[in-house]
């Protein structure tokens, strides 16, 4: 069966305008940093593309203590919120995963404490927004919405997807085996997804935690096994995670990606060498390129407007061209 695709009513978005006023500046992008390395150069550009694609809403960056001032100021000069959190740990048997530096990610799960705010999407700092997608904020609350993932790289070995050649991408290629019971419920990548922020909730995922047994993809995991009986899958234009332009490449249709994240190995634009595996594609080229005309365009900078307010927006005011009718999830026939 083909994703659902977003599709306006005309009953949300009546609903929309009457309460667009009172819900603009509860709304807002969100991201993470933690240390000094070069990820807050991925932040910059991940704000200048939401400036360059008129989003109405700011970029939250939930930051360490262990964010340097200069990067923090850096930040702030760029239009960026930048809110410091204290660090969220794993329990001490849960530190053996995919990757060393997830077991800080568990720090993400602050943002639900971002309860100023009524929605968020959260966007990893390797991730860039290349069309407009406010309209999600506008998908019905009480889901936690977000793309499916792929399983075909060699991170997922450990995996019985994996190892049996599984992909939720293209189920059909090959059917899960009825010997191994249940198929796996869907999973999405956490780079992004649409959630509501919640005391409650977050005090419940902090719980949860702690009695959760340790797995490979550290906070990803996690969320996937407290959200999956609200999950909804959103369709992958919204997160493109670059290995599925080779592993599914007639998943992909670039010119309709509104979202692209950098996360294969060797992909992240700031650090790119072409060395890799699959880094010398022209896809992959063209995408980086992309990603640095948005970082180098000095138009994009922030600029402050000349009027302001407690409730001004630090990315950019809404215009006509901001896209303004909600999106609700209604399946396409396969």
């Amino acid at each position: 069966m083909a994703p659902p695709e977003l599709v306006p009513t005309a009953a949300a978005a009546s609903a929309f305008t009457a309460r667009t006023a009172s819900t603009l500046p509860r709304r807002a992008y969100v991201t993470f940093l933690a240390g000094n390395g070069d990820y807050v150069k991925g932040v910059v550009g991940l704000v200048k593309g939401l400036r360059k694609v008129k989003s109405a809403y700011p970029l939250v960056v939930a930051i360490l203590p262990d964010v340097p001032e200069e990067h923090r100021q850096i930040l702030e000069s760029q239009g960026c919120i930048v809110r410091q959190i204290e660090p969220v740990y794993p329990p001490e048997n849960q530190t053996q995963f995919a990757m060393a530096y997830y077991v800080i990610n568990y720090s993400k799960l602050r943002i639900w404490e971002f309860v100023e705010y009524s929605k968020m999407i959260y966007l990893d700092g390797d991730i860039e927004v290349y069309e407009n997608i406010d309209h999600l904020f506008d998908l019905p609350d009480g889901k936690f919405y977000a793309v499916m993932d792929c399983f075909c790289e060699k991170t997922w070995s450990h995996s019985p997807q994996y190892k049996i050649g599984y992909c939720q991408q293209c189920p059909d290629k090959v059917q899960w085996p009825e010997e191994l019971g249940q198929p796996p419920s869907l999973y999405f990548n956490a780079g992004m997804f649409v959630f509501e922020p919640s005391m409650e909730t977050y005090h419940d995922l902090l719980r949860k935690l702690q009695i959760t047994p340790p797995t490979p993809f550290a906070e990803q995991d996690f969320l996937n096994m407290y959200f999956k009986d609200i999950y909804e899958p959103i369709p992958s234009v919204y997160n493109l995670v670059l290995a599925v332009l080779w592993r599914h490449p007639e998943n992909v249709d670039l010119d309709k990606v509104k979202v692209v994240h950098y996360c294969a190995a060797g992909s992240k634009p700031w650090r790119y060498t072409g060395k890799e595996e699959n880094m010398q594609r022209e896809d992959i080229k063209m995408l980086v390129k992309k990603w640095w005309d948005i970082y180098h365009d000095t138009s994009l900078d922030y600029r402050k407007p000349p009027l302001s307010s407690d409730e001004a927006d630090p990315l950019v005011h809404v215009t006509s061209e901001s896209p303004k009718v909600p999106y609700l999830m209604t399946p396409t026939p396969a």
